[in-house]
């Protein structure tokens, strides 16, 4: 279930991603790719396609039911593969899922691919949960 307004602000508005689809253990990221996105050869810039894969793994370990407190979290490894180039116009999907972790730790992987379902890259990550202060 997504909770949009849990989901919105700071960096995803400068950037331009949207959260998807977002449920306990699973999170779609997209993007549409622009010119802001891409780096001096005309192609999406690879730092793009490492913010889709942290987000979308971030946000599939840190799913809360809207009547929940809010679960955040911050990126302790990440480990990113470039397979394919991303060009202005492609319209981008990361799929994450939790694999696994505890009360403290959790791990995500996370795959991107374009609107034709070509895979551009791939992802996992370690990530920390942390107490929101009030």
């Amino acid at each position: 279930m997504l909770d949009a307004n849990r989901a919105k602000g700071g960096f995803a508005d400068l950037v331009g991603y949207d959260l998807a689809a977002w449920e306990e253990g699973l999170a779609e990221v997209t993007l549409e790719v622009t010119q802001k996105h891409a780096n001096r050869s005309g192609a999406m810039h690879g730092g793009m396609l490492t913010t889709l894969i942290d987000t979308a793994c971030g946000y599939a370990g840190c799913y809360a039911p809207p009547d929940a407190p809010a679960k955040r979290a911050f990126t302790l490894s990440l480990n990113c593969h470039f397979i394919a180039t991303a060009n202005i116009g492609n319209r981008l999907t990361a799929r994450a899922r939790k694999t696994g972790g505890g009360r403290s730790v959790f791990f995500a992987a996370c795959e991107v691919q374009d609107q034709d379902g070509r895979l551009v890259g791939r992802g996992e990550g370690c990530f920390k949960y942390i107490q929101l202060r009030t």
